[in-house]
């Protein structure tokens, strides 16, 4: 097949384009901005494109269909080429499920977690050597792509993201895989640009539970009560399985996890990763894998890509990045490193960079969010905010939201990196969270002032 991707250089639209690529299909490709590591992966296949910009000749009747992501804009000049000529356009999400027709589909949902839980289970599936298709939202340690397509695997594992499908397309995503089996590991307010409301939000998920197939399974954590609530309150003729935070204990800053078959020492932490890993192990005893199995596979993950990342650890500090933006994430992840390393001074710095978080109206729903903190920072660019079109915010807003008396607010990075660099890093655990850079913060300086 000849497939055009309009928008090629997105994080899942590059990697779908390598996948199918490796499948033997005739792959080209436009973007009008590509950047690392999309650019070396797209380059070192030949698959990016030779100059930047949207290119109607491409669009021809030899083309068997075209995928389009949702960087692009309704009135791209391919894409209304490809209209005028009658040619199929998918989504991606769309094309995954094109692919996985004949597959048992695992789609993984959730305001949290869904990358993690997704990585558990292929870490399983892979140290197993239980091969499966997949999409995941990161690069895991021994996967060369965030999505594979055969033609023989049975099983598909999909991280089913609730954000808008495409420019035409105004479904969340996760709506068009009809699961066999689904998980759903909470609900929790965000992309408020595409849902206004929380009851607009919370409807999303109430409808992926209707798009489960007949007689398939749901997996969902019982802790949380509006998702506990609403699977509770279907109707659907579908099983459902609930899960909840397993028992544990810290010894040494060490995680283990108390199992039948004894104490297991994890790689992972946090009571949030815990619970991510209970739903992880549901998933994969509905695949075939046995208790066993699950266990000793999963001591050996040493997590996603972002996702509580250690930087760096010395005799006196520990230094982690985390992709943690919204409320609920804050706080899991402040909670659980404090709750790792009690004895520590826990630094937190927050990076507010995404439309929702930079929201006024939203705002108040990170109160709380930094208490496990013992120094919190919040740091933010006016200029973000002026080009996401937003309303301007205040320092004294931020405070007033986050109710924590002592945070410290910046707008200026140069501000930012002389308050950080400032603190006295002995016995201290550093916590920077981020979907941005601070300002183009350079952390490998940042490593060698705390080792200094």
């Amino acid at each position: 097949m000849r497939i055009h991707f309009i928008a090629i250089g997105g994080s899942a639209m590059h990697n779908l384009a390598l996948a199918l690529h490796q499948k033997g299909y005739k792959i080209t490709g436009s973007d009008d901005a590509i950047f690392e590591p999309s650019k070396s992966r797209l380059e070192k296949v030949g698959l990016l494109p030779p100059e930047m910009g949207w290119f109607v000749s491409k669009i021809t009747i030899e083309l068997d269909a075209v995928i389009l992501g949702m960087h692009a804009k309704n009135d791209n000049p391919e894409l209304l080429k490809a209209q005028e000529l009658g040619i199929k356009i998918f989504s991606y999400p769309e094309f995954l499920f094109e692919q996985s027709k004949d597959k048992t589909r695992v789609v993984i949902g959730g305001s949290h977690g869904k990358t993690t839980i997704t990585s558990m289970i292929l870490h399983v599936m892979n140290y197993h050597e239980r091969k499966v298709d997949f999409m995941v939202g990161a690069l895991l340690e021994g996967f060369d792509t965030m999505v594979k397509l055969t033609k023989e695997n049975d099983f598909i594992v999909l991280e089913g993201d609730e954000y808008l499908t495409s420019p035409i397309d105004l479904r969340p995503k996760f709506h068009l895989y009809q699961p066999n089996i689904a998980l759903l590991s909470g609900i929790a307010w965000d992309h408020i640009n595409v849902f206004p409301t929380f009851e607009n939000y919370v409807y999303q998920f109430e409808k992926f539970i209707e798009t489960i197939t007949d007689g398939g399974i749901l997996v969902y954590n019982e802790e949380d009560k509006i998702l506990k609530e609403v699977v509770e309150k279907s109707n659907h003729t579908i099983k459902k399985f609930p899960y909840k935070t397993p028992n544990y204990t810290i010894e040494n800053s060490v995680t283990f996890l108390d199992t039948s078959l004894g104490k297991i020492p994890l790689a992972v932490f946090g009571s949030h990763n815990l619970q991510n890993l209970e739903g992880a192990k549901w998933v994969c005893l509905h695949m075939g894998l046995s208790e066993e199995d699950f266990y000793e596979a999963i001591s050996t993950f040493k997590g996603a890509n972002k996702r509580l990342e250690k930087l760096l650890e010395t005799t006196h500090t520990v230094l982690f990045k985390d992709f943690a933006h919204s409320p609920s994430k804050v706080l899991a992840t402040t909670y659980s490193v404090k709750e790792q390393f009690p004895n520590r001074t826990l630094i937190a710095c927050l990076e507010l960079h995404t439309y929702s978080s930079l929201n006024a109206n939203f705002l108040n729903e990170y109160e709380n969010a930094l208490n496990a903190a013992d120094i919190a920072v919040v740091y933010y660019s006016p200029d973000t905010v002026a080009i996401k079109r937003l309303n301007s915010i205040s320092a004294q807003q931020i405070k007033s939201a986050f109710r924590k008396e002592d945070l410290s607010v910046f707008t200026n990075p140069d501000s930012f990196k002389e308050f950080l660099f400032s603190l006295d890093f002995k016995d201290t655990t550093v916590l920077m969270m981020s979907s941005g850079n601070y300002g183009n913060l350079d952390f490998e300086e940042l490593k060698s002032k705390i080792k200094s």
